[in-house]
């Protein structure tokens, strides 16, 4: 909590005059659903098998059982000896598609137009040449000097050098034009297709290095280095631990009273020393057959020490649940509470009146037995009373008798409140 000005000079000088400095908050009292403590497991928020999209032999397999691994990170790297020949191919086929479709964008080049002019004009005097012979010995045919076979043939020559010379007008007339429509098209969709591939063969290439899918931790291993892996075969398993779900099962008397969003004390024997609050994440509305209870799952925050996570998967977890029966209970801040591995302990502060200030008080020790959460705050059961105040900061270090000094008053709403506000 950040002080202001004025409560940070009183923390100030009740500190150089031998006092604690606390800020504290009233006990309240509501109508709460009483506790009943049930078993439950932690589990993963999220686990993934990882497997292979592509066949292929490992190359490299960058982690180990217990790793701690990064989204995107890679895992396992697959051969690319074959990948980046087919790609490097595809490359080439496609820069060949775009040269033709380059040409044919380009047009007719002017010497061609020239070549297919010469090919006409070359036609045209053999045709010329052709009609005349045929004419010459048609008008001799008639006067019995040329032969039939020799007329025939004439007008067979004839008939050729037109047709060829009809060719050479159409290839001139198709140059001087240039490619069609169509053709331009069809080039430029090969040209797309072709392109396609290359990125389908970069893209396969690219699957070739395994990567995890989100932040987490190697729970398993299923391959080596060498290892041919076909598409689909498992290579890691990775398991998201910066949450995790316990996992219930529940009487229906009590899951009626458990709701998404609901606060859920939670504690585990390993951390006597420590308060867990989660929230209610799901409650699947489906009892197991053989034991009629219902799944409930609910989402605590996790610890990363030295990059371990404090809470694993697989440990047993005692979780305060509400029950029906309703009652009215004193309930604090869960930052009032002070835990040693063996009690729970709040510290009342009580007005002294031989102290001067109506801020100074005396800290008094309260072992108190913890039930269910709400919201913010924790059912306690001790000698503790509605509007007691009990130290919600600098209680740590606090003893029995101690002389303390206000600093802050927190309302229940968390709200802080003190002097220079």
């Amino acid at each position: 909590m950040r002080l202001l000005p004025g409560i940070l000079v009183i923390l100030i000088s009740s500190t150089l005059a031998g006092q604690s400095p606390v800020v504290v908050t009233p006990v309240t009292v509501q109508e709460i659903s009483l506790g009943r403590r049930v078993v439950g497991t932690v589990l993963p928020v999220r686990i993934s098998t990882i497997g292979s999209a592509l066949d292929g032999r490992v190359l490299t397999f960058d982690v180990n059982s217990g790793d701690r691994v990064k989204s995107g990170q890679r895992l396992a790297q697959l051969r690319p000896d074959t990948f980046n020949l087919q790609v490097a191919a595809a490359k080439a086929q496609l820069e060949l598609y775009r040269q033709q479709l380059a040409e044919l964008a380009n047009g007719s080049r002017p010497e061609d137009i020239e070549e297919a002019e010469a090919k006409m004009l070359a036609a045209k005097a053999a045709s010329d040449n052709a009609a005349k012979k045929f004419a010459r010995l048609n008008s001799l045919a008639e006067s019995s000097a040329a032969s039939d076979s020799e007329l025939e043939d004439a007008r067979e020559q004839a008939d050729a050098k037109r047709f060829t010379l009809m060719a050479a007008e159409a290839t001139l007339k198709r140059v001087k034009q240039g490619p069609r429509l169509e053709s331009i098209a069809q080039a430029e969709a090969q040209v797309q297709l072709q392109l396609h591939q290359v990125q389908l063969l970069e893209d396969q290439l690219q699957k070739l290095a395994i990567k995890s899918p989100f932040d987490g931790f190697i729970s398993a291993e299923y391959t080596e280095v060498g290892s041919w892996i076909s598409r689909g075969d498992p290579v890691v398993q990775v398991v998201q631990l910066d949450q995790v779900e316990v996992q219930l099962a529940v009487t229906a008397e009590t899951v009626v009273h458990l709701y998404p969003g609901e606060k859920i004390r939670v504690d585990f024997p390993e951390f006597p020393e420590e308060l867990f609050v989660g929230t209610v994440k799901r409650v699947v509305p489906v009892a197991d057959p053989r034991s009629r209870t219902f799944p409930v799952f609910i989402l605590l925050d996790n610890v990363l020490n030295d990059g371990v996570p404090e809470l694993k998967a697989g440990m047993l977890a005692r979780v305060e649940v509400p029950v029906g029966r309703r009652e009215a209970m004193p309930l604090v801040p869960k930052d009032a509470l002070v835990l040693n591995g063996v009690e729970s302990v709040v510290f009342v502060i009580d007005s002294d009146p031989e102290l001067r200030g109506r801020d100074s008080g005396l800290a008094r020790r309260v072992p108190v037995t913890l039930g269910v959460a709400v919201g913010g705050l924790i059912q306690v059961n001790g000698n503790i009373d509605e509007g007691d105040l009990v130290a919600t900061e600098g209680n740590e270090r606090l003893v029995s008798g101690a002389s303390v000094q206000v600093v802050g008053r927190r309302r229940t709403d968390t709200k802080v409140t003190g002097d220079g506000e």
